[in-house]
C-alpha cells in the first residue's frame, strides 16, 4: 500500500523534525517540511499531498491565507488540513474551523494526540471519496444526499447538519454494526471533550424526526447502531 503524504508548513526546524519523525515512525507516511506560506502553496500545487499541517504564523504569506486560498481552488478544495500553532484563544480556533480546516490543535501538543488526529482526519477523508449512492429509496424513507433532502411518506424533515451526517453514514453501512466510537470519529471527528453519550442523544433526535422511518436505525446492545434497510 502506497504511504500517505503529508506537508508540514512550520518555520521552526526543530517542532518541523520532531513532527516529522513522529508522522513517519509508524512507517506508513511520509512526511515533507516547507517553512514559508508561498511555498506551502507551491508544494500542494507541484505535487498534492494527502494532508496538510499547517502553522498560523509563517512568513511571506501566513496560514489563515493559505487555508484560504486552498479552500477557493477547486483541486484543493477537500485537502485534509489540520492547523497546528501557537495560537490556542478561542477566538483563533473557531476562525482557523470556520475558514475550512478540519482540525485545530494548539501548541504544546502531545505527539500521540498528533498523530492520532491525523489518522483520524485521514479515515474521514478517505470515507468521504468512498463511492456511495447519491440517493436511497426506502418504503418511507427518501434521502438526497448531493441535495442536503430528506423525507418520510413524501413529507420534508429538517435535519441538522450533525443528525444528517449521522444518518448518511448509517445508510452507507446499512446492514452493518457502527459502534457509537467510529460514529464519534467519523462524524464529530476525534475530539477528547466528546463523549459517547452525544451519539445516544443525536440518534435519539434523528428517530424522533424520522417518526416510524425512525425504527430504520436500530440499537445493537452492548455495541452501536445498525442501518436495516
Amino acid at each position: 500500500m502506497a504511504k500517505r503524504r503529508i506537508l508540514i508548513v512550520e518555520d521552526e526546524q526543530d517542532v518541523a523534525g520532531l513532527i516529522k519523525h513522529a508522522v513517519e515512525r509508524a512507517g506508513d507516511a511520509e512526511a515533507e517540511v516547507v517553512a514559508s506560506g508561498d511555498a506551502a502553496l507551491k508544494a500542494v500545487a507541484d505535487r498534492p499531498p494527502d494532508l496538510l499541517l499547517l502553522d498560523l504564523n509563517l512568513p511571506v504569506l501566513d496560514g489563515v491565507e493559505v487555508c484560504r486560498i486552498l479552500r477557493s481552488r477547486g483541486e484543493t478544495k477537500q485537502l485534509p488540513i489540520i492547523i497546528l500553532t501557537a495560537r490556542g484563544a478561542e477566538d483563533d480556533k473557531v476562525t482557523g474551523l470556520e475558514i475550512g480546516a478540519d482540525d485545530y490543535i494548539s501548541k504544546p501538543f502531545s505527539l500521540r494526540e498528533l498523530t492520532a488526529r491525523i489518522r483520524a482526519v485521514l479515515r474521514r477523508s478517505g470515507a468521504a471519496s468512498e463511492p456511495a449512492a447519491p440517493v436511497y429509496r426506502g418504503t418511507r424513507l427518501t434521502a438526497d444526499f448531493e441535495a442536503v433532502a430528506v423525507a418520510v411518506d413524501g413529507q420534508s424533515v429538517r435535519l441538522t447538519r450533525r443528525e444528517f451526517e449521522l444518518l448518511r453514514f448509517l445508510v452507507q453501512n446499512k446492514n452493518r454494526v457502527v459502534s457509537r466510537d467510529r460514529l464519534l470519529e467519523r462524524v464529530w471527528g476525534y475530539d477528547r471533550m466528546v463523549e459517547t453519550r452525544s451519539v445516544d442523544v443525536h440518534i435519539g433526535r434523528l428517530r424522533s424526526k424520522l417518526g416510524d422511518a425512525g425504527r430504520q436505525v436500530e440499537t445493537v446492545v452492548g455495541l452501536g447502531y445498525r442501518f436495516i434497510d
